[in-house]
């Protein structure tokens, strides 16, 4: 089955996705990569890498002998991970393919990290069969996903905005991505990985100032795309002034949980 996924991005957001997704973004992607014990050598997978933070992260530890090789469906998002490849650790090798159709042999992976998009994969059991076919015995795997929606000020002010402009459907699918660690860990079980774990990251992000932020950020996911189709770059600025003003203007630290999941192959 092919991985049409859920985030799908066009056109110049996957450009933005890099610039204003990153911020959130970075503390996760590190307690990502802290959690397989990466060493100078290894052999790593990021699994839809988007425009490529945890691939960046992990070349940085797996150093000069490594090898790192990031695979994505949306190949605009690609073109922004092979520009922004700093070049100072081992090459990066970027390839446009879905999660359950891997273009890589057997075993060849010690460790696969998957940042943010195991919760859009339409065949969750097909894309961890397939991940656990490329890693080899022993080796790690770790995911994050976004967690407790409740809990994550940021997040639900956000989805009062869709729920205002974009409607139900759209509403409904942003709850729906906060609701996959679960589902993750079976799949995992059932694809052959064991000792799977999950926990729960509840990290406080600074992000910058929210005049700007909110509405490049908003443009930069697929939920934002979708109110800038269904209404025009006004629905999305009216989203974004409704989003700050379920947020305090006190601060620009918010907490967000992520579920990070890690089984062993």
């Amino acid at each position: 089955m092919a991985d049409v996924t859920g985030f799908d991005l066009k056109g110049s957001a996957p450009e933005r996705y890099e610039h204003y997704v990153a911020p959130l973004m970075a503390p996760f992607v590190t307690a990502l990569v802290d959690a397989v014990d990466l060493y100078p050598g290894a052999s790593v997978l990021d699994l839809a890498c988007g425009t490529g933070f945890a691939a960046r992260a992990a070349a940085a530890q797996a150093g000069p002998s490594g090898r790192v090789a990031g695979a994505d469906l949306n190949e605009g998002m690609l073109k922004i991970a092979v520009a922004c490849h700093p070049r100072l650790y081992p090459d990066i090798e970027f390839t446009a393919a879905p999660a359950d159709d891997l273009p890589y042999p057997d075993a060849v992976f010690d460790a696969v990290l998957c940042q943010q998009g195991a919760q859009f994969f339409p065949d969750l059991d097909a894309a961890l069969a397939e991940t656990a076919r490329v890693t080899r015995p022993g080796g790690r795997f770790a995911a994050t996903v976004w967690a407790r929606l409740d809990d994550s000020p940021y997040f639900l002010a956000q989805l009062r905005a869709l729920e205002l402009f974009d409607g139900a459907e759209a509403a409904a699918s942003f709850r729906a991505a906060f609701d996959a660690a679960d589902r993750l860990t079976a799949a995992l079980d059932r694809a052959g990985f064991h000792s799977t774990t999950r926990r729960d990251l509840t990290l406080a992000v600074d992000l910058p100032p929210l005049e700007d932020y909110v509405a490049g950020h908003l443009s930069a996911i697929p939920w934002g795309r979708s109110l800038i189709d269904s209404g025009g770059d006004e629905a999305l600025t009216r989203a974004a002034e409704t989003i700050r003003a379920h947020l305090p203007e006190s601060t620009t630290a918010f907490p967000f949980t992520a579920a990070l999941v890690t089984a062993t192959r």
